[in-house]
């Protein structure tokens, strides 16, 4: 028996994206890794998924994004500083342009995944940096 504490992660969608798949299948691959998610649906804004973060104690927070709202993704990340939660892994993933996908990273995302990256890399990504310390954005 693994005596560890499970990795927490909040699994939502921010704004008004309302596709959910994605976020509900990550959702499922994750707790099937053994990881405790706390799936906040659809239309969070980021005051709401920072405020989750602080209220669950969580590990990470993964985004499923596939809607122009990268400004409210780089809000959370600001709210989350604020926050003291800068040791909080951050992930993306959804259909997001690669010029963005650099935006997000300075602003302190630690890795966004886009279409056709498969449950094993995001389960061995997030496994492998979750309690890891990590540069301060740029």
């Amino acid at each position: 028996m693994n005596a560890a504490k499970p990795i927490k992660i909040i699994v939502s969608m921010i704004g008004l994206d309302g596709h959910t798949t994605g976020g509900e299948v990550v959702a499922r691959i994750l707790r099937d890794a053994g990881m405790e998610v706390i799936y906040l649906g659809v239309n969070q804004t980021p005051e709401m998924i920072a405020r989750a973060a602080v209220q669950e104690d969580v590990d990470a927070i993964g985004i499923s994004s596939h809607a122009a709202n990268y400004s409210q993704i780089t809000e959370l990340m600001d709210l989350l500083a604020r926050a003291g939660l800068r040791d909080v892994l951050v992930v993306c993933g959804g259909t997001i342009p690669r010029r963005r996908v650099e935006e997000l990273k300075e602003k302190g995302v630690a890795e966004v995944f886009l279409p056709r990256s498969t449950s094993e890399s995001i389960v061995r990504y997030i496994l492998a940096n979750v309690r890891a310390p990590r540069t301060p954005p740029r």
